[in-house]
């Protein structure tokens, strides 16, 4: 029987269910919510990043003669507005559909909202590879259309994906496990280029053209039909990830907190429980009515602002200002990879050819730099802390970020290769740092019953600082003039520096279990305080062998 009482909990009592979660150990259930969960992580980075590596190609096919003045005139490009209305309409999306899932997840549970986010992914992905017309009017009206509501999914899961996978994890891997499923997100990356760099390569194949220099007409013309369905392919392909896990998903039982601590219904929560980790534990029914009358207050309450409060102005000031360069590295990367050497002028290649290059320099800095970040985080974070990973991060990403500032003129002339180097570290930091953290903290600190929704505000918050790296930063950098590259990059290293400072509003949360943190097993001081229970380090690994629960089995 699971003992009563939170382990290391310093002065609450914890419910036994909740404690039999905080010491299972590793189990193949854990796995299985990371992958389920997971997988939306991957279907969201490769929806959001993909149209990186084809906006290039959408002005050359439906904006052909906007550079043609210019000395030397240029291949086609869309419009400033236009531009960051594609690339940006997404991360609006997203922002709204943070908040409106993340509220329904606190008010209806988090699975019961769990699935819409996949089917909504699922139809815009390949919703946005249709067009009601064929004007450019009617071609980028209709994928903003669709992108926005293809966000509007990606949105929701954020907050209900994190918050499902704290509530199942132990509190000994806890971090691991949410890093795990945002980690994902690496590989989404990864595929967005891969995939993108496959299919415009096997188009390319098909349909050879002179260069733009050589050919200014015929080197879009003669590949038009062809670069006009490959561009398609690629953002409907985000579709399949989403239609493969749906049934999964939807076989996850909801979570033994949500179930206990906001419906109160100890009984069903204890079941649940008993089925994952086979043993017998107290239904305590009375313990979970005492558990809700004292964390009954409201996200809007003077309590939740006395005991959270810096903690909810940590957790969105951080990911606000950790997107707005996260996501200008992101977007722009096809404008910095002629500057280090990874792709060639826009003039030497024809419309594939230049999806081509951008895709495969995608792929190498998300596999060498991006990549490995996420999965460092995971091996350390239950080790190192979120605490210190996150101010590591933010510190290195502004040192590089402003030596490229600085520096930017003679690195594109004279040091490909270091500029190349310094631009992977970047990422690796964003993601051995708070790009990991930002995410996994709001999953932690806050209480049961406003968890969902406080996530969904630090991750919205986050997407108002990708909107800004959309709309603003881009607009810096889309010409590749080498003044305005300076600026950008000095302007990401100094929001990096206030993201370190603003740090420092955010406690520590390892080896301790949520209702620790969040005060909810009445040890307020201690959630205050954001100390590390080092005992948890000794306590021994539970026995207990596990069998699948009913609710998910294929």
């Amino acid at each position: 029987m699971a003992e009563n009482g939170a382990a290391g909990g310093g002065g609450g009592q914890n419910l036994a269910v909740l404690d039999a979660l905080d010491s299972a150990r590793t189990q193949m259930y854990h796995m299985k919510a990371i992958v389920i969960a997971g997988m939306g992580f991957f279907t969201d980075a490769y929806d959001l990043f993909c149209i990186t590596t084809v906006s290039k190609l959408l002005g050359r096919l439906y904006y052909p003669d906007t550079n043609l003045g210019k000395n030397p005139p240029m291949p086609g490009t869309m419009p400033v507005r236009i531009n960051n209305m594609v690339t940006g309409v997404a991360l609006v999306g997203t922002l709204m559909g943070q908040l409106v899932f993340g509220y329904f997840g606190d008010k209806l549970g988090r699975k019961r909202v769990y699935g819409i986010t996949l089917v909504l992914m699922a139809a815009c992905a390949i919703g946005s590879g249709l067009s009601f017309g064929r004007d450019p009017g009617a071609v980028i009206g209709t994928l903003c259309f669709f992108r926005f509501w293809l966000g509007f999914g990606i949105g929701g899961d954020y907050p209900l994906s994190a918050t499902i996978m704290s509530e199942y994890a132990n509190k000994k891997t806890r971090g691991a496990f949410i890093a795990a499923v945002f980690a994902m997100q690496g590989v989404g990356i990864i595929f967005a280029g891969l995939v993108s760099m496959i299919v415009s390569g096997i188009f390319l194949h098909y349909n050879p053209a002179p260069t733009w220099k050589e050919d200014k007409y015929y080197s879009v013309q003669d590949q038009k039909p062809a670069a006009d369905y490959m561009w398609r392919i690629v953002l409907m392909l985000g579709a399949f990830p989403a239609v493969a896990t749906f049934y999964w998903r939807m076989k996850m039982p909801e979570t033994a907190r949500y179930t206990a601590l906001i419906e109160g219904n100890a009984k069903q929560a204890t079941n649940d429980m008993q089925k994952v980790l086979e043993i017998r534990i107290d239904e305590e029914q009375e313990k979970v009515a005492k558990f809700r009358a004292a964390n009954e207050y409201s996200l809007l309450s003077m309590e939740f602002a006395r005991r959270h409060g810096l903690h909810l102005i940590g957790t969105t000031t951080t990911w606000f200002l950790l997107d707005i360069a996260f996501y200008s590295q992101n977007l722009t990367q096809k404008d910095i990879f002629p500057a280090i050497k990874l792709t060639g002028g826009a003039d030497t290649m024809n419309a594939l050819r230049e999806v081509f290059v951008i895709s495969r320099a995608m792929f190498l800095i998300a596999l060498f730099g991006t990549f490995p970040g996420y999965w460092v985080t995971v091996a350390l974070i239950d080790k190192m802390g979120r605490y210190l990973i996150q101010l590591l991060g933010f510190f290195m990403m502004s040192l590089f970020m402003l030596v490229m500032g600085i520096k930017y003129e003679y690195l594109k002339s004279n040091g490909h290769a270091l500029f190349a180097i310094l631009y992977a570290l970047t990422f690796f930091f964003a993601n051995f740092g708070p790009n990991s953290t930002t995410f996994v903290l709001p999953a932690e600190l806050f209480p049961t019953r406003v968890r969902s929704t406080c996530h969904a505000i630090s991750a919205a918050s986050g997407k108002a600082g990708a909107i800004v790296a959309a709309f603003g930063v881009q607009t810096l950098t889309l010409k590749g003039d080498p003044k305005h590259m300076k600026q950008a990059l000095i302007i990401l290293s100094v929001t990096n520096m206030l993201g370190f400072f603003f740090t420092f509003l955010v406690p520590e949360t390892m080896g301790r279990s949520l209702e620790e943190i969040s005060g909810e097993d009445g040890n307020v001081a201690g959630a205050a305080a954001g100390h590390v229970d080092k005992d948890v380090e000794k306590a021994p690994p539970s026995s207990t062998e596990w069998q699948p629960p009913s609710s998910m089995n294929a």
